[in-house]
């Protein structure tokens, strides 16, 4: 559950500094006029990524078994790589994000109503359809049967919800830089064990050998329905029992990855928190 809820976190605090600072700009500025087209953009977008979201989940419900390990196998690993670029990209990009988002409100206001909507939609669809995609990868991956991935999830993004409000109000101060760093460490370390559940998952629809190869097998002692087996998976997407494709892949993913995420950063962020 820790993991979806740093999932939705991450994710959906993104999307409400987008939105915090196109709103803050326009409210800045004397153009509430154009926060209607603002809204309607973002309500597009999101209703884009929840669309997207039931696309996979029940689309894939009509498949067979080995169509569904395929499916759920590739679309991990293409969420693994979509999330690995946007935490590299935020903490290379995140000072420069306020201007670069007035810029590109400026010129839409230039244009028209059509440019603010495509402009919103634009800036928040992109964190919608990852965070749809890696959270339907990563739910698939923790999932236990019962709806707690999905609610770490909502509760993420809530707190995200309540976090952009409260930098929209001047309530609150962080360091992005600092910020993205620790929860980006941490999506790595998720997006492991999401790329390692992938490849068993391609491994069970047989298009990679090794399923039954055992890197080895702890079972007995940590079962995988215990509450430390299960607070393991939650948070880890740990297996007692991986192959040994699983173990190489999430070794020769996670060090190198999180070894250029932590390298030293050229420049820092400043603090974020009050009106744009």
């Amino acid at each position: 559950m820790f993991s979806n809820y740093l999932i939705g976190l991450r994710e959906g605090l993104e999307a409400s500094l987008v939105v915090c600072i196109l709103i803050a700009y326009l409210v800045k500025t004397g153009r509430r006029d154009a926060l209607k087209a603002i809204w309607t953009g973002i309500g597009v977008a999101v209703a884009l990524a929840l669309g997207f979201g039931c696309a996979l989940e029940f689309g894939s419900q009509e498949l067979t078994f080995q169509a569904q390990e395929a499916l759920g196998g590739s679309l991990s690993i293409l969420a693994v790589g979509l999330v690995t670029w946007m935490v590299f990209w935020m903490r290379r990009t995140a000072r420069h994000l306020r201007s670069e988002l007035h810029g590109r409100l400026d010129a839409a206001l230039a244009m028209g109503t059509g440019a603010l909507v495509a402009t919103a939609f634009l800036a928040v669809g992109r964190e919608g359809l990852e965070t749809a995609l890696f959270v339907w990868a990563s739910v698939h991956a923790a999932s236990d049967g019962t709806p707690r991935p999905l609610l770490g999830v909502a509760l993420g993004l809530l707190t995200a919800v309540l976090l952009g409000w409260l930098f929209y109000r001047g309530a609150l101060r962080i360091d992005l830089s600092r910020f993205f760093t620790c929860t980006g460490a941490m999506l790595v370390v998720v997006a492991a064990g999401v790329l390692a559940y992938g490849f068993h998952d391609l491994q069970e629809a047989d298009f990679l050998p090794g399923l039954n190869d055992k890197a080895f097998d702890i079972s007995g002692t940590i079962p995988p329905d215990s509450w430390y087996g299960t607070l393991l998976k939650g948070v880890l997407n740990f297996q007692p029992d991986p192959t040994t494709l699983q173990v190489t892949v999430w070794i020769l993913y996670l060090v190198p990855t999180l070894a250029l995420f932590l390298a030293p950063a050229r420049v820092r962020t400043e603090p974020v928190g009050d009106r744009a």
